[in-house]
């Protein structure tokens, strides 16, 4: 049996879900002041943080755009001992458009909740995976 809180684990399923589906029932999951943080973003030229919703939109409507059939597997969660944080590794596949570039990526994620939203979401990954320019030209564009 899963330890890891039922609200967590549902929001935790609901992230992966919708994450690359549809951005705007994505942004439900999250509190107003929610923050999002890619700590190896920096090395990609793209910001490393983002505040409030409407910084989260701006940042992951292009991107989605771009990652076309993104899909998550190899799930593993994994409970903390504070109930509102758990953490997911995931593996990640795309298509990247323009140019049908395949894609492949290691997640690490950390989701902390209040109050049945997502208020702090973490995400690790390689940026060596990544083709070179790919993500500084998604963000640049506007939704």
């Amino acid at each position: 049996m899963d330890p890891t809180p039922p609200d967590l684990l549902r929001l935790m399923d609901a992230h992966l879900a919708l994450i690359a589906t549809d951005v705007e029932r994505w942004l439900a999951l999250f509190a107003e002041d929610a923050v999002v943080e890619f700590p190896y973003a920096p090395s990609l030229g793209t910001s490393s943080r983002l505040e409030g919703i409407d910084a989260i939109r701006a940042y992951f409507a292009p991107i989605t755009q771009h990652f076309q059939g993104l899909t998550f597997t190899n799930v593993q969660r994994y409970p903390s001992v504070d109930p509102t944080t758990g953490w997911l590794e995931v593996h990640g596949t795309a298509t990247l458009q323009p140019g049908s570039i395949p894609y492949a990526q290691d997640y690490v994620m950390r989701v902390q909740v209040r109050e049945g939203r997502i208020v702090h979401y973490r995400e690790y990954w390689n940026p060596l995976a990544a083709p070179r320019g790919t993500f500084e030209s998604f963000t640049r564009e506007q939704p």
